[in-house]
């Protein structure tokens, strides 16, 4: 394992972690929201999968470089996450993969199309390499996280904007749907993987689910 941390900033460098089988390169885009983009690589094939075009496609095209992309993850509908979609796409005509309650709503922001609506328990393939798919509905309906179960390490999860260090994603104030993520994230997350778990999230540091599953009745008790 290299020296890996997962704090980037806009403007700075790409943070690159080597795992057996796969690649994870770390950049954050767009000084005002400061969204983080992966671009995971499978070591074996080179075929590569972004996850989530945020923002500028000056940063993230030279990151794609000459290898090609196969494809790009859009976590969930929000503006900040598809922003350099289309430019994207265009670019390398890489397919455009959703979770399905949120393809409509991607591709009417950006136009582009979704090739294919994921659904819970899906899997997605980059080169050599599995990535299930997670529902978790509550910080919008078609939300997703991406679960790598690295055969020779610990498990790799890319949650979007539905779980970060200290807490869920924001559910805007709806009681309704907070206890619906924090359940699904309870449920599909924190009962399911181990202590370990790197997570990897939509904005910001990186942390791991035993680091925050001690504070799940502190999130519920607060309601956000």
């Amino acid at each position: 394992m290299n020296d890996y941390t997962g704090a980037v900033r806009p403007g700075g460098p790409a943070d690159v972690r080597e795992l057996a089988h796969l690649q994870i390169a770390k950049v954050a885009v767009d000084e005002q929201m400061s969204n983080n983009c992966y671009l995971l690589t499978c070591r074996a094939s080179g075929e590569q999968l972004l996850v989530d075009a945020a923002a500028e496609p000056d940063t993230l095209l030279p990151l794609v470089g000459d290898a090609g992309l196969a494809s790009v993850v859009t976590t969930h509908q929000h503006w900040d996450h598809h922003r350099a979609l289309a430019d994207v796409v265009r670019a390398t005509g890489a397919g455009v993969l959703a979770g399905e309650p949120d393809a409509l709503a991607v591709t009417e922001q950006t136009g582009v199309d979704v090739t294919r609506p994921l659904r819970h328990g899906d899997t997605v393939t980059v080169g050599r390499c599995s990535l299930e798919v997670i529902a978790l509905a509550g910080h919008t309906p078609g939300s997703i996280a991406l679960l790598y179960d690295d055969p020779e390490g610990h498990p790799h999860l890319w949650t979007g904007d539905s779980l970060f260090p200290g807490g869920v994603g924001n559910t805007f104030g709806d009681a309704d749907a907070f206890r619906q993520l924090l359940d699904e994230v309870s449920t599909k997350v924190f009962d399911r993987l181990p202590d370990d778990t790197w997570f990897y999230p939509g904005h910001g540091d990186d942390s791991t689910i035993g680091a925050e599953r001690p504070h799940l009745p502190e999130w519920r008790e607060r309601g956000w």
